[in-house]
């Protein structure tokens, strides 16, 4: 299973290549922001949004992102065993 899993971005890392560092529950990543970084709306540091497979999808605010994080980690098991693969794939 693949989830689309909320983090904070931490900083933005090459904004010509549309990266960004990302905090997804505790494991820093880089992701990939460009989807979501239009002209004039680019995400910043504090800006929460959904990441999937390296990309974020949207942008959400905080309490959408402490929502959806309560409802995955009610999961349980399908939502530690994506957690460990992020932790397995860290890059950053």
């Amino acid at each position: 299973m693949c989830l689309a899993i909320p983090g904070q971005v931490v900083e933005i890392t090459a904004a010509d290549d549309g990266l960004a560092l990302v905090d997804i529950a505790g494991v820093r990543r880089s992701t990939n922001v460009s989807l979501v970084d239009g002209p004039g709306q680019g995400v910043q540091p504090g800006d929460w949004v959904l990441v999937h497979v390296g990309f974020a999808m949207s942008v959400i605010d905080e309490h959408e992102a402490a929502a959806t994080l309560r409802l995955l980690q009610d999961m349980g098991e399908e939502f530690e065993l994506e957690m460990a693969e992020i932790r397995d794939s860290v890059d950053a």
